[in-house]
């Protein structure tokens, strides 16, 4: 017999749900005849599968210990695809016991889209298991995730759950869109004054590519940017740029649609937005402030505002542009 006691990772989640991760190998209809069976029991007594767990409900598994690991995959911590990133020590902003902040290197992807990916969301687990952050345990039952995406050759603020209540304060102020989401990034042409500019965004899922529209189209999405520019030398412009939505690629499509392509961005730019011999756009997540009066288990990181070092490219050039507006 084998006795889990939920702790706050666990709590919150479907009974079955849980289980299915923590004995990941098992089919469904297996534990389905558990329960009718009584061979697992919650606080003792019988369960369906639907029940939502709490802080210290005792699950009971009436099975052999051969049967329980014969459920278990052998190996849970191996995240990591590629040996140059194994010993990959994030450049973290902030952390506290429920979420990290952390600085994205250009070149990853946020999330795996292909099994063999590789992304910073699985870096940061294998981060935090090997530091002792996290325990086995703890990722049998609950996976630890990024909560916002940034394109691969996009540097700057990613947002990480390390508990259940950490991934659901963020998921929460994110889907809330409460989140104030600044960035950096630098662009073709004198742009002189603060604009807000609204567009409808149709994304090509076979080419991976946006297009920008000024009028209503079918499937399109309504975006909002904000930008104001920084520092200017009548060639390039340094923007601070606000997302008031958050669609796939807007920031770039955006300001390409409006004659201002970010410098490097081989997608939406031109040639002659590549002087530089960029490899990737000159794109940043640079600020992020936090809601004045955040409820539950974030409440800490209420009014905080958290800022991400700019790249060294991204710094070298932008402190050429000599013209501070």
């Amino acid at each position: 017999m084998k006795e889990i006691i939920i702790n706050s990772n666990e709590a919150g989640q479907r009974l079955d749900k849980m289980l299915l991760k923590y004995l990941d190998k098992a089919p469904k209809s297996f534990l389905y005849k558990m329960f009718r069976k009584k061979n697992i029991t919650l606080n003792d007594k019988k369960c369906l599968g639907n029940e939502i767990l709490k802080e210290a409900d005792s699950l009971k598994l009436f099975l052999s210990d051969e049967t329980i690991t014969s459920f278990k995959s052998s190996d849970i911590t191996n995240f990591t695809a590629n040996k140059k990133h194994v010993s990959f020590v994030p450049d973290i902003i902030y952390e506290d016991d429920n979420i990290m902040l952390v600085n994205k290197p250009v070149g990853l992807l946020s999330q795996k889209s292909k099994a063999e990916d590789e992304s910073i969301n699985e870096l940061l687990i294998n981060y935090c298991f090997e530091s002792g952050r996290i325990n086995k345990d703890d990722l049998r039952s609950f996976n630890p995730s990024v909560c916002n995406r940034l394109d691969r050759n996009t540097s700057g603020i990613i947002t990480f759950g390390k508990t259940l209540s950490g991934l659901q304060g963020l998921s929460k102020l994110l889907k809330e869109r409460s989140l104030g989401k600044y960035y950096r990034c630098i662009v073709l042409g004198e742009i002189k004054e603060a604009k807000r500019i609204n567009g409808y965004l149709t994304k090509n899922n076979n080419s991976n590519m946006v297009s920008i529209s000024n009028t209503p189209i079918e499937d399109a999405s309504r975006i909002i940017t904000e930008y104001k520019p920084i520092a200017s030398n009548g060639e390039l412009t340094v923007l601070e740029v606000k997302l008031i939505t958050g669609k796939s690629h807007q920031i770039r499509a955006h300001l390409a649609s409006i004659g201002h392509p970010i410098i490097g961005d081989t997608k939406y730019g031109n040639k002659e937005s590549n002087k530089y011999s960029l490899k990737h756009q000159m794109l940043h997540s640079y600020r992020l402030e936090m809601p004045s009066d955040i409820d539950g288990a974030l409440n800490n990181l209420s009014g905080k505002v958290f800022i991400a070092k700019e790249p060294t490219k991204f710094k070298k050039i932008s402190d050429q542009i000599s013209l501070k507006l």
